[in-house]
């Protein structure tokens, strides 16, 4: 297997071996696929981590132009949709990448996103709906049955679509599925959401930010982008533990309260694996045994290769496997069998029969 640039370009581990044409061209290659190669040009142009060689150098800043452009995409939307929000006296709480991107954290520098996320009360979600509708947001086309999941299984609405922009929109009213086993109460995180000064906009407290993270990525069971968001959580808690002293207590104290210190857990440990994150020892042994978690060999060599990046070399055929077995993982933690084996067998037999049409 070819050596694994990235994550030595991720950890700041450059060697000497790896300035030879191939290897940039590599690293390339495996930066395109995991979605980091704009957030590479800020660690040469920002933070002077290394001195790519001008071929490289080209490609650095052709994804920053283009990661520019989103930006602006970006911020003409959050405009609009502030305008939306003001009329319904609601704050507009931004999430994920868009946050970043809006408060000016070093997360969102180079942080390309597909949609843009926010989180309203559940009860007012059919007023948030009824206006973003007026204003040209409609949810894309959807069959009765994953319209009732939505509905009735998952902490957000279908995805939205500007009619004109075709931007996409994603209203949360919970940072996980209402059938998860670890599912938190979202008028804790409404209430401790912070306003990004000089803006109509507001994001998550910082431990709530990143215990967001944390949740989505060991939680979710999609790896595609899985390096990126594990370098989110990286410069996340790089950023916010210079910023704050009692940044570990706090973020250990807010996790029990919101019960999600399994996946504080993993993001510290493979963050620190991973990315070399100075998270202190004690903050890990903490999470762990509020994790209660044991040796973690299994999960070690799932998370390990499940978080390579997603390019053929990196990965081999167990690198598969491993992101399949957490992909049933997910599924397990956030539905009882009830409602999983029946969404599963429907699942499997629609992929079934539209291989079936295609053939």
């Amino acid at each position: 297997m070819m050596p694994d640039l990235l994550n030595e370009y991720l950890t700041i581990k450059i060697k000497e071996s790896v300035h030879s044409n191939s290897d940039w061209e590599l690293l390339l290659r495996q930066a395109r696929g995991v979605g980091v190669l704009a957030r590479l040009t800020f660690f040469w142009k920002e933070f002077r981590l290394f001195n790519p060689p001008q071929h490289f150098a080209y490609h650095l800043d052709s994804a920053e132009t283009y990661w520019l452009s989103q930006k602006r995409i970006v911020n003409w939307e959050l405009y609009n949709l502030s305008q939306v929000f003001k009329h319904l006296n609601i704050r507009l709480i931004l999430l994920k990448g868009t946050a970043y991107s809006a408060s000016g954290l070093n997360a969102g520098l180079g942080r390309v996103f597909s949609d843009i996320d926010i989180l309203v009360p559940k009860h007012q979600l059919k007023e948030v709906k009824d206006a973003l509708k007026w204003h040209g947001w409609f949810p894309e086309p959807m069959d009765d049955y994953d319209q009732r999941y939505y509905e009735r299984w998952m902490h957000e609405l279908p995805p939205l679509r500007h009619i004109k922009r075709g931007t996409s929109l994603d209203v949360h009213h919970n940072i996980l599925p209402q059938t998860c086993k670890l599912y938190p109460d979202a008028e804790l995180l409404l209430k401790a959401a912070v306003n990004v000064a000089n803006t109509d906009f507001w994001v998550l407290s910082p431990e709530d930010m990143v215990l967001h993270s944390a949740s989505h990525l060991f939680l979710g069971g999609e790896f595609e982008n899985g390096l990126r968001d594990l370098s989110d959580i990286d410069l996340l808690l790089r950023e916010f533990s210079c910023n704050d002293r009692s940044f570990w207590q706090n973020l250990h104290n807010r996790a029990e309260i919101l019960g999600l210190g399994k996946p504080l857990f993993y993001a510290l440990r493979y963050a620190t694996k991973i990315l070399g994150t100075p998270v202190p020892d004690s903050a890990i042994k903490a999470s762990r045994v509020s994790a209660g978690c044991g040796k973690n060999r299994v999960m070690d060599y799932l998370f390990l290769q499940a978080l390579k990046p997603y390019h053929s070399s990196c990965t081999d055929t167990l690198t598969g496997f491993a992101r399949w077995l957490l992909f049933l993982r997910s599924h397990w933690l956030k539905m009882p069998l009830n409602i999983l084996v029946p969404h599963l067998v429907r699942k499997a037999w629609l992929r079934l029969a539209d291989n079936t049409k295609k053939t």
